[in-house]
Formats: C-alpha cells, structure tokens, sequence
C-alpha cells in the first residue's frame, strides 16, 4: 500500500465522528447583473447547450470534459472528450471526492458557456457551447490555490479556492470567456496546505437567487459566511459569519421562495435558512435527518430536492409544503434504490426539472433518473467507463 493510501485509510477511520463516510467540498463561482463594457448580451445568436449532460473526468495528467447527448427519455450517449488544458486535482486523502465540493462544473445558459475548474494547476477553463460542441476554450488563473468550484449569476462568476488560506476570486463573464474582476478577491483565512485535507476545504460558494449576498460554506470551521455583494459585483470587506445548526455544512440550494437549503454532512441532516439582505441567517427549519450516511450534495429539481449520500451510495428526495417545511418524500429517506454500479454517489445534476444525474465516483459510472410525481426516481440511463476513484476521480456534472 502506498504512503497516500495509508494516509487515506487511517482518516477514513478518524472521520467516523463525520457520519462514518466522505466530507465534500463544493465551491460554486457565482454572478450578479451588473452592467459592464464586457457583459456578454443575451442575444439569441450566443451559444447554446442542448440536450446535453457534461461530466469532468479531473484526470490528474489533463483534465477533461466528457460530453453526452441527453435523448428526449433521459438516456445518455457519448458525443465527445474535450481537454480543458488544465490539470485535475485530489484533496488529501479524500475517501471518495477528489474535489470535496459541489458546483466544479457549471453551465452558463445566459452566455452560452461552459465553466470548468482545473484543481491541479490553480486554474479556470471556460468553452462557448454549441449543442454539445465545446469551442473557444480560454484557460485563465484562478487567483487561489486548488479551485474546487463555481457560481454564475448575471455577469459575474466567482470561484472557490480551497488550498491555503481559501479565497474566492470574481469575474465578468465575457463574449471570450472570463475577465478577473479586480478588487474582488477575498480571504476565508482557512488554515489549509496547498492541496487541502478534504475535512478542512470549504464546501460550496453560491449566490442567493437574487444575487445580493454570497455564501460559502466551510465544514471545519463549521461556519456558513455571507458576504453581501455590492452594485458593483464586489463582496463585502469582510462576510458575516453564523455557526452551522449542523455540524459540517457542505452544499447549498435554494427553493422556489429563495429560502437556503444547507446539507450537513456528519449526520446527514438539512437545515433550512432565511438570508437577509445583510447577510444575516434565520433558522426557518431545524436540520432534519435522512437517516442515510454522509449526505453531502443536494440539488433542486421543481418542487423536489434531491441529495447524494456518498457513505452508503444512495439518493434522498425531499419536498417542500406550501409554507416551506421541508420533509422526505419517503420515510426510507431513499429515492431510488442503489445498485453495483451506483456505489460511491457524489455529485448531482438536474435536467429540465424532470432528470436527475448522479455520478458514482468508486465504479466510475453516471446513473440518469426520471423524476415522478411523488418524488420516486426512475433509472432510465447508466453510462459506464468514465475515471473512477483511486488516487484521483472525476468530480463535476452538468446537465441541460
């Protein structure tokens, strides 16, 4: 056994007191509409995704997009690997997610591009979408070490560096791809090493619907800080930071209503939030447990929500009431059953509110799910031969 995966085995038997299974980091660049001499314009000539589900292999030698043609059914079929010019990344001894973090890949529809992150060389890839075809790749700094993830909103992205001190960096998203915004730049004052323990990177960045405050989540901290966002596109000096109600916060949603969802991963719980416009949180709901192992990524798909339990391989669904209470949509708290080739449930993606894609980071495999009226998935696609977790793995999924 090599040094790494001894080093990787004794944490997995320390992070018992985390649920018994992966901690994740997600790191989401976001935007705001904020007007600019660079903003790209909303024209119908921009390109456009189609019917297409974008997977990063984060392949430590080069990093690449793995494309898929999504058919009308939900199934899944190769259409092409693009290299990012980049390199993928793994995080100290991550049991399962190379990344540790939810929104490394995101899809842009307002300008038509794709947005990837290249871990392993501190640096952001961004490819103009047409159909399923990526073009005009731009690679450009990612002003931190390790980026893990990103949020678009509007104009602006912004990127989560989880190596070092941690930061988050903005940018205008481009008719070529993203310009750093200067100015922008902020410290999480993390106390991580160049590639971060996957315990001790934060988990996700992700702008509030309305663009006004920025969120990140940092599990070993156990802190969710807001950082109320200017007209100008630019953070506070300084966010405001709340204790989780949960121990280790992890990934971040939002309903219909704008309130913020928090998965929090040592016991696999939700806790539901107001975010003021100052930055200030609200508990709306105490954290409610799936009775799962380690859920870690959660998305919205309509009036469902749906998050990965990467412990024990599984897929909780949730719904909301008309008042905002959130509850399972099983007493099980297991969406869709779990099979040989769905083991090491990671990140996920949403289609047309009506497919959910998860990828299986240990058998390296993509499962894509029709959601029913009740919540219920139903497996109508699994691709199989993408990179799976060992030293390192693929982590980020887009859909459209």
């Amino acid at each position: 056994m090599s040094r790494h995966n001894k080093r990787r085995s004794k944490l997995r038997k320390r992070m018992t007191v985390f649920g018994g299974g992966t901690v994740a980091v997600a790191a989401v660049v976001a935007t705001v509409n904020v007007a600019s001499a660079d903003q790209v314009s909303p024209a119908a000539t921009a390109p456009k995704a189609d019917h297409a589900v974008f997977v990063q292999g984060n392949e430590l030698a080069g990093n690449t997009i793995h494309v898929f043609r999504r058919g009308d059914d939900g199934k899944l079929t190769a259409a092409g690997e693009y290299a990012t010019g980049g390199l993928g990344g793994d995080q100290v001894d991550a049991p399962t997610d190379s990344l540790a973090s939810q929104g490394s890949l995101v899809y842009d529809p307002r300008s038509g591009r794709l947005l990837a992150v290249n871990a392993g060389s501190g640096t952001l890839t961004s490819f103009a979408v047409h159909g399923r075809e990526l073009t005009d790749r731009q690679t450009v700094s990612a002003r931190g070490r390790f980026p893990a993830g990103i949020a678009v909103s509007g104009d602006l992205a912004y990127v989560l560096n989880g190596g070092g001190a941690g930061s988050i960096q903005g940018y205008r998203i481009t008719s070529k791809g993203l310009k750093p915004l200067s100015g922008s730049h902020r410290g999480l004052g993390l106390e991580n090493g160049s590639v971060p323990l996957f315990s001790s990177s934060p988990g996700q960045v992700a702008f509030t619907p309305d663009g006004r405050n920025l969120v990140v989540t940092t599990k070993s901290a156990n802190t969710i800080e807001v950082f109320p966002v200017g007209r100008d596109g630019r953070p506070s000096a300084q966010p405001v930071v709340t204790g989780s109600a949960g121990m280790v916060p992890f990934a971040v949603t939002f309903d219909k209503a704008g309130r913020m969802l928090v998965a929090e991963a040592a016991q696999s719980t939700v806790t539901t939030y107001r975010v003021r416009r100052n930055g200030a949180l609200d508990i709306v709901q105490k954290s409610l447990p799936n009775g799962q192992d380690t859920l870690c990524w959660l998305e919205r798909a309509g009036d469902f929500f749906y998050g990965g339990n990467t412990g024990n391989s599984t897929v909780t669904g949730y719904r909301t009431g008309p008042h905002g209470r959130l509850a399972l949509t099983n007493e099980a708290g297991i969406a869709t059953a779990p099979s040989g080739k769905s083991q090491g449930v990671i990140d996920i993606a949403v289609a047309e509110d009506k497919f959910v894609y998860v990828q299986n980071a240990t058998s390296g495999t993509v499962d894509g799910f029709r959601v029913g009226r009740n919540g219920a998935l139903t497996k109508v696609t699994t691709v199989t031969g993408l990179p799976a977790f060992a030293e390192s793995g693929m982590e980020g999924i887009a859909a459209v």
